[in-house]
């Protein structure tokens, strides 16, 4: 069996593809499998680095909205499917799994052309282009949340490393707040912009960081490795603020954490929800509005805060974000209500559908 994953360009569209690919593996290591990608996402460095084969095709961005942009698209699409049906033929591909992005509407319509089953996955609570076209020619269509408007989609959540999706937080505080040389029993702080949007959250950390530690918070600061790294002064006695450039591990980051204040983008809001971590969700003030979306519904089972861009100030998190974690027993609620709300089987729940897609043929 082989199976193609269509999904590039940024870590949203990749990470749940490779999650799928290493649950493929996990369950039969002889399965085929083979990334499309374009050289100039971020694929081209996370496919291999995972020992997966990466092919090239070449990329068509699609507008976000209809726009008289999309009249030249199927004349720049022609060359990218030839190029993806050519990746079909060559791995006898079984199956093509979408993630959207750029590689996936040329993915899905070689696909159709060679009469190959597709299977969809939505991460975003507004789904793109390529995957409302992808969706109609889909033998199953899976997404990240429950009130999803792709037709006939099936609810599972999003494939998560599985690092992540078998965490067990608590066993593994102990070593994690080690590693960050933090306080073994202090409330801890997590904040992280991703990979785009951090200067806000940047600012805004830096300026009410000594309030926290005042009220007896720590704080675990994700900074971005394109970003100036603040200049920490730790007093003696004083719960400490550990700016860092880059998490290699976030598994351990949410081990050491008891809230996180981030951005909403679908594979955050999930792998939080999954591991049952309560977050103040600041959505990008860019797009078309999917991160609000996203962290809506988390937000609304009690799991999350919620705080548009223009009114996250240093006030807003210390009457919002402290006294959460000033309260154990509103941490645990919202930790239980993250957990209870999160998926953690997506991976598995997918690779069903990929053979279910394959035994329909």
């Amino acid at each position: 069996m082989h199976v193609v994953l269509a999904g590039g360009g940024t870590a949203g569209h990749i990470e749940p593809a490779l999650a799928l690919a290493d649950a493929l593996r996990r369950q039969d290591p002889s399965v085929g499998i083979t990334a499309l990608g374009t050289e100039k996402g971020l694929e081209t460095r996370l496919v291999p680095e995972r020992g997966y084969e990466l092919a090239l095709i070449p990329a068509v961005p699609l507008p976000r909205k209809p726009t008289p942009e999309l009249i030249t698209v199927p004349g720049r699409l022609r060359g990218t499917i030839k190029a993806a049906e050519q990746v079909l033929e060559r791995t006898k591909a079984d199956c093509v799994v979408g993630f959207g992005g750029y590689v996936a509407l040329p993915g899905y319509l070689a696909a159709k052309r060679l009469g190959v089953p597709i299977v969809v996955h939505e991460a975003n609570a507004r789904p793109g282009l390529a995957n409302k076209i992808g969706s109609r020619y889909a033998a199953g269509v899976a997404v990240a949340t429950p009130d999803s408007k792709l037709r006939n989609a099936r609810y599972i959540g999003i494939p998560l490393r599985h690092t992540i999706a078998t965490l067990d937080r608590a066993r593994v505080r102990p070593e994690a707040r080690a590693a960050f040389g933090l306080d073994p029993n202090l409330p801890t702080l997590l904040v992280s912009g991703g990979s785009q949007g951090a200067r806000r959250l940047n600012e805004v950390i830096q300026q009410i960081a000594p309030v926290l530690q005042r009220s007896g918070i720590q704080i675990l600061h994700a900074v971005g490795p394109k970003n100036e790294m603040p200049r920490v002064d730790n007093m003696p006695g004083m719960p400490p603020y550990v700016p860092v450039p880059y998490v290699d591990r976030m598994d351990l980051a949410y081990a050491a954490a008891d809230m996180m204040l981030c951005r909403a983008g679908a594979m955050t809001v999930a792998e939080l929800s999954a591991v049952g971590l309560p977050a103040a969700y600041v959505p990008l003030p860019i797009g078309n509005g999917e991160q609000r979306l996203n962290a809506q519904p988390v937000v609304k089972a009690g799991g999350g805060l919620l705080v548009d861009d223009a009114e996250l100030t240093p006030q807003w998190v210390q009457g919002n974000v402290l006294p959460v974690l000033a309260d154990p027993h509103r941490l645990y609620e919202m930790s239980r209500a993250a957990a209870e709300f999160g998926r953690r089987d997506a991976d598995d729940l997918l690779v069903g559908m990929v053979y279910e897609a394959i035994a329909a043929r």
